[in-house]
């Protein structure tokens, strides 16, 4: 599909391959946990690890749920002792969120299991190959991270 700028057709590729890569991811990291966990559940302790300490609304907004289903989430992961759910300090309606010892060892042993086979699949690849896969990973990660710095309050 040629629509003229460079730039128009790599979002074209942008957006044809990112959603088979997180299918694939997801697909990978579900079969992989152990816990038999959801892909909310798996995206929760994910987001939480990146945000350690963050609210049930944050969370929320992440999943792009309620915060009643985003409660439900949580309390399942409480209840299995992969979430700490606590009061925040200053704010008594608030609820902080942080990943327990075991939440972090069993994240940690999916992301590396579904690691392990992202490398496997990347393993026929030439080094150059993959130096030019990585370098343009890099470059979109860093666009993407101006773009929400932008946005950001």
């Amino acid at each position: 599909m040629k629509l003229g700028k460079p730039s128009q057709e790599c979002a074209v590729k942008v957006m044809d391959t990112i959603p088979l890569l997180m299918r694939f991811i997801r697909a990978d990291m579900r079969e992989n946990s152990v816990a038999s966990l959801s892909i909310p559940q798996l995206r929760s302790m994910l987001f939480i690890k990146r945000n350690p300490g963050a609210s049930l609304s944050e969370l929320a907004e992440h999943l792009g749920v309620t915060c009643a289903t985003a409660s439900t989430t949580t309390e399942r992961l409480v209840q299995r002792n992969f979430i700490q759910r606590s009061d925040h300090p200053q704010e008594r309606r608030r609820v902080v969120l942080n990943l327990t010892p075991e939440g972090k060892h069993h994240l940690e042993q999916t992301l590396a299991q579904t690691r392990t086979h992202i490398a496997d699949l990347l393993e026929s690849l030439t080094t150059e190959e993959i130096a030019h896969i990585e370098e343009g990973l890099t470059l979109l990660k860093h666009v993407f991270e101006r773009s929400s710095v932008k946005k950001a309050p």
